[in-house]
């Protein structure tokens, strides 16, 4: 049985998704504050003081859906650009002098110019710098992602985006992210392919929030069932301002964010808990003594933001369609979304340092698996 069939009867949920559920109830201030004891108490408990550091690193901007909150969207009028090889790793070797040595490639979902084949030679191409490289891009059968792991890839995040189905339909309009069951099922696709690393997650905004944690909690109860060999992680990232102006009919707010946090915390205390620089300064310092095990920082969102590779070969496209070059051409192409924490690596590490936690740069090695 997949996970669809579960989500579609999620009425019958088990002990652990109606725990989740009471974790979610309206909190005063003395019960939240409890909730937080017991999920810092959980996460020294399985994760000790540590924060797993990684960046994003965007590969392409290219893409074939329509998704009304995406700022790559197919029909956004951007400056796009696929960056070459020897681009993404000067755009690595970028991050390895700021200390990074986990790495998360991401791209849009366009087979032209993010080939199975492209993929494979970056992640060979970055695999002698970063020991841990993972993987953010559109779906593939277990057959394309076999290559991937071969090639050096070790972790794979998927975010269902919405798991509400209607609001899924309405908010992708074209493309092949509109298959809700295929991208629901591609997690377990990349763990028969051999990551050893998986992450789900919702963007909340899209949906009501509760509902919405309801049906990610059973997903990841359902993944530590079937996907148990490998290390799960669970984001919860919320809308930022991107190309398009959408604007997100529902709010997650910092305080319900952070029960959120403790609730996945307690009823998941082994699963670890990402958090990006989608979150403002202050609020990231707060949260990342409540749970949270893996941050990003410094980030870009847009190809080339580190070091400004493929500057001078950007092209702006209009509802899919490339145009000439123009007065942009010399721009850098433009980002995803709106980052918010625009610290540098070395200020968050020191923040982090100070709260009594530490980095951790590196904690994986392919050697670990020689015989």
């Amino acid at each position: 049985m997949s996970f669809a069939e579960t989500l579609d009867r999620l009425p019958a949920q088990s002990l652990l998704v109606r725990r989740f559920a009471a974790l979610l109830a309206p909190a005063d201030d003395a019960r939240l504050e409890a909730m937080a004891q017991e999920a810092r108490a959980l996460t020294r408990q399985n994760f000790g003081r540590t924060m797993r550091m990684f960046a994003p690193l965007y590969l392409s901007n290219e893409c074939i859906n329509n998704c009304r909150y995406c700022g790559f969207s197919r029909d956004n009028p951007i400056l796009r650009i696929t960056l070459t090889v020897e681009q993404v790793l000067a755009e690595g070797r970028h991050l390895v002098a700021q200390g990074f040595r986990h790495v998360l490639l991401v791209a849009g979902e366009h087979p032209k110019f993010v080939s199975g084949s492209y993929l494979s030679d970056c992640i060979r191409a970055l695999t002698p710098h970063f020991p841990s490289i993972s993987l953010e891009l559109g779906p593939m059968e277990r057959e394309e992602y076999e290559p991937l792991v071969a090639a050096g890839a070790e972790g794979l995040v998927v975010y269902q985006e919405t798991y509400d189905r209607g609001v899924y339909a309405e908010m992708h309009t074209s493309g092949p992210k509109r298959d809700f069951n295929w991208r629901l099922d591609c997690p377990e696709r990349a763990y028969a392919a051999g990551f050893r690393r998986v992450g789900v997650g919702a963007l909340f905004g899209l949906a009501a929030w509760r509902p919405e944690a309801l049906a990610l909690a059973a997903h990841l109860e359902y993944l530590l069932k079937h996907c148990w060999q490998s290390d799960l992680t669970v984001s919860l990232p919320r809308l930022r301002p991107a190309a398009g102006e959408f604007v997100p009919p529902f709010s997650l707010g910092d305080r319900d964010l952070a029960q959120l946090i403790c609730a996945f915390r307690i009823c998941f205390p082994r699963v670890g808990i990402v958090l990006s620089t989608r979150e403002p300064a202050p609020l990231r310092d707060t949260l990342a003594s409540l749970g949270v095990t893996s941050m990003s920082s410094g980030s870009h969102t847009e190809p080339g933001g580190y070091t400004g590779q493929g500057r001078g070969a950007v092209h702006q496209t209009v509802r899919g369609r490339i145009l000439p070059p123009d007065e942009n051409a010399d721009a850098l192409a433009t980002g995803q979304f709106e980052i918010s924490d625009e610290r540098s690596p070395a200020e968050v590490a020191n923040v982090l340092r100070r709260g009594g936690l530490e980095p951790v740069w590196k904690d994986w090695d392919q050697a670990l698996l020689a015989k």
